[in-house]
C-alpha cells in the first residue's frame, strides 16, 4: 500500500508532467474502486455528489470530511478534497478543515470563495484572499506535499465578471495556490484566456464547460487537471430515474438490458489495479 506521502508525491507529479489529466469525481467507495480499477490516476471527491446520496441540497463539513476518509481508504490512489468554502467564514477556523482533510487520509484539497449565503454569494475580495492564505499556511505545515487548489465561483454564482474571477485567481496564486480553479468557463477561448492568466496548474470542471470539447484541445488550451464535479454521480441519477420511470409509466422492465456486468463489479471490488 502507498503511503500517504507516496500519494502526495504521486499527486504533484501528475501536476507537474506534459499535457492534461483527468480527476474524476467518485461520491462513495464503489464508485472510487470502479473508477481506480479503469486505470484511472487520482480522484476527487464532490460534495454535490455527496449531497444528492444523502438525499440533500447541502452538505456539513464533518459529512464531507467523513466521505473524504471512504473515498480515500477505498484505494491507493491519490484523493483530492471538494471541501466548499472550508465551513467557515473566518481564515483560521476554515484553514483546519485543509487539517483534517489530511487527516481523513486526502492529498489534496479545495478552498473556495463562495460564502453559501446567496444573499452575498461571494466573500469580499480581500477576505477571499486572507482565507487563501490561511489554508496555505496549514497546508504548508503537514508532513507532507498537500496540493491547495483555491477556486474563483464568480461564474458559477451569477456575478459573470471575467476580469473580477482572474484578478481573484491571480491573487490566490500569489496567496500560495497551488492549483487554480473558476468553474463556469464554458468555452474554449474563454478556457484559454483564464488559464493563461496564472502559471499555476488551472483545474477545469467539465460539469459547466462545452461537453464537445477533447482532451486534447482542453491541454492545448493550458489546462492542467480535467475533473466532471457531480457530472457523473448526476448522469447515474438520470439512469436511476430512467428506469424508474419506465416501471411507473410503462409497467416494463427493459432498463435491466443497460445493467452493469456483474462480473465487471466484482473483479472491481475484489481488487483495484493501480497505473
Amino acid at each position: 500500500m502507498r503511503t500517504q506521502a507516496d500519494k502526495a508525491a504521486r499527486f504533484r507529479e501528475l501536476h507537474q508532467r506534459p499535457g492534461a489529466f483527468i480527476i474524476p469525481n467518485p461520491w462513495d467507495a464503489g464508485t472510487a474502486k470502479l473508477l481506480a480499477s479503469m486505470g484511472f490516476e487520482a480522484l476527487a471527491t464532490t460534495s454535490l455528489g455527496l449531497a444528492n446520496t444523502l438525499g440533500s441540497t447541502t452538505v456539513s463539513l464533518d459529512a464531507i470530511l467523513e466521505n473524504c476518509r471512504i473515498i480515500a481508504e477505498a484505494t491507493d490512489l491519490p484523493v483530492n478534497a471538494d471541501l466548499e468554502n472550508c465551513g467557515a467564514d473566518d481564515p483560521k477556523t476554515a484553514a483546519r478543515a485543509i487539517t483534517r482533510a489530511a487527516e481523513a487520509g486526502c492529498v489534496g484539497g479545495s478552498i473556495e470563495d463562495f460564502t453559501g449565503d446567496p444573499r452575498k454569494p461571494i466573500y469580499d475580495f480581500q477576505l477571499a484572499v486572507e482565507r487563501v492564505q490561511a489554508a496555505v499556511e496549514a497546508a504548508r505545515a503537514l508532513p507532507f506535499p498537500f496540493t491547495l487548489t483555491a477556486r474563483a465561483e464568480n461564474l458559477l454564482k451569477g456575478t459573470n465578471d471575467l476580469d473580477d474571477t482572474i484578478r481573484r485567481l491571480q491573487a490566490f496564486e500569489a496567496a500560495g495556490a497551488d492549483v487554480l480553479y473558476s468553474p463556469g468557463v464554458h468555452d474554449i477561448e474563454t478556457i484559454r484566456t483564464v488559464a493563461s492568466s496564472v502559471k499555476n496548474p488551472f483545474n477545469l470542471v467539465m460539469g459547466f464547460a462545452d461537453p464537445t470539447l477533447t482532451i486534447e484541445q482542453i491541454a492545448a488550451a493550458g489546462v492542467k487537471r480535467i475533473s466532471v464535479g457531480g457530472a457523473m454521480a448526476r448522469v447515474a441519477l438520470a439512469a436511476f430515474l430512467k428506469s424508474a420511470r419506465e416501471m411507473k409509466e410503462n409497467g416494463s422492465f427493459t432498463y435491466v438490458r443497460e445493467m452493469a456486468p456483474i462480473k465487471e463489479l466484482r473483479d472491481a471490488f475484489a481488487s483495484v489495479s493501480l497505473p
